[in-house]
Parts: C-alpha cells; sequence; structure tokens
C-alpha cells in the first residue's frame, strides 16, 4: 500500500455528513466555475475589465472571447463527450484516474495549440501568453499527478486564476485589489466545495492548487 493510498483511507470523502441544502450549493458552485470555464472567465476578464486590448474593436473582442470559449471549453467538452459516447471513459464527471487520462492528454494538446499561436502573434501582449502557457503547464502537471492520486480538476484551475492574478496585481500600477479578493473568494469557494461534495480527500485538493500555482509561476518565469 502506497503513502497515497493510505491518505485516502485516512481521509475519506465527508460529503455524507453535510447538509443536503449545502452539499446542493457545493455542487452549483463546482458547475459554475467548471475547470473548463475558469480560463474563460479570466480571458473575459482580461478583454473587457483590465481592457488588455485598447485597440481592438468591440467586434475583434468578441471574436478573440470566442476563441477562447472554443479551444478552453467546447472541445475538451466535444473530446469528453466523445470519449464517453466510445467507452473510453465510464462518465463525463471523470470520477476515476483512468477516465481522466484521455481528456488530459487532449486538454493538453488544446491548450498547447492555444499558447503556441498566441505566442506568435505580436498584438497580444505577455499577459495573455503567459496566462496560456500556464494553462497548457497546469494540464501536463495535471497529467503527472493523475498517475498517484485524482488530484482536484477544480482547484487546478483556480490555483492557476488565483496565482495569475496575484502576478497581474504586482507588476501593474492599476488597482486590482478588489479582483484580487474576489478571486481569492471564488478559490476558497470551489476548494471548499470540492471537499463537501465529491469524493476528492484534501491532499488532492491541496495538491491541485499547489500545482495550479505552480504552473503559473513557471509560465511567468519563462515568459
Amino acid at each position: 500500500m502506497n503513502v497515497i493510498e493510505q491518505k485516502r483511507q485516512v481521509l475519506p470523502a465527508t460529503n455524507m455528513s453535510y447538509h443536503p441544502v449545502i452539499r446542493f450549493i457545493a455542487r452549483v458552485i463546482s458547475v459554475i466555475f467548471h475547470p473548463l470555464f475558469i480560463p474563460v472567465y479570466v480571458s473575459w476578464f482580461l478583454i473587457y475589465i483590465y481592457q488588455i486590448f485598447p485597440a481592438f474593436t468591440g467586434w475583434d473582442k468578441s471574436l478573440l472571447l470566442i476563441r477562447f470559449l472554443v479551444m478552453y471549453a467546447l472541445f475538451p467538452l466535444a473530446t469528453i463527450l466523445l470519449a464517453k459516447a466510445l467507452g473510453f471513459v465510464q462518465t463525463i464527471f471523470l470520477r476515476n484516474q483512468k477516465d481522466r487520462i484521455i481528456p488530459y492528454i487532449a486538454c493538453g494538446l488544446y491548450y498547447f495549440w492555444m499558447w503556441y499561436v498566441l505566442k506568435n502573434q505580436p498584438q497580444i501582449p505577455t499577459e495573455v501568453v503567459m496566462f496560456s502557457l500556464a494553462i497548457f503547464l497546469a494540464s501536463s502537471i495535471g497529467l503527472i499527478l493523475n498517475i498517484y492520486m485524482k488530484v482536484s480538476m477544480h482547484a487546478l484551475a483556480v490555483g492557476v486564476a488565483v496565482a495569475f492574478m496575484l502576478l497581474l496585481g504586482f507588476t501593474t500600477y492599476l488597482n486590482l485589489g478588489p479582483y484580487i479578493s474576489i478571486t481569492l473568494l471564488i478559490g476558497g469557494l470551489v476548494c471548499t466545495s470540492r471537499l463537501i461534495n465529491s469524493d476528492h480527500n484534501p491532499w488532492e485538493v491541496y495538491f491541485g492548487f499547489a500545482a495550479g500555482v505552480l504552473a503559473q509561476i513557471i509560465a511567468y518565469l519563462f515568459v
């Protein structure tokens, strides 16, 4: 019995100890802030709130957001649905490590392509390239960790988002305090929800969040 299995036995899922209303709220939070949606939310923030593309017209911004939506959410979702239809995964909820292998690999390909395209477009700011690289690195780290544990994909995604917002706040003259606070709050709610309403144990959530932060830091250092 390895260390991860021992921890899984010591720290089992505890969702049965929570009130059904709390579990329902946790489920709603998990759906709204699904890992496939987090990059799209951050992209929307950069485009419309942070105004990182001041020279873009409204139509150009909409097209860019659609690109992010397609590559970060729709293509991965379509891949999972196709894998389920072909019998490669047991459920679209990816409840075990084996089911997560194909989605991790597929998402890694989509995310790498998105980063590669963005970094070769001179009109794309460094911050966007850095974030896209962090997303790819996070999926790669998640694939490696998946060998040893069912790391929380939700925590992985919010880890990237939280680290990105903090780095953005440290490197800009704009006051991003309120947005950083909101991101931290969302990160806490998402991680707590995964503990309440899933079969993740705390270590799988902690490792997921830490891996997301690490991916963003590496991207920051290399972009």
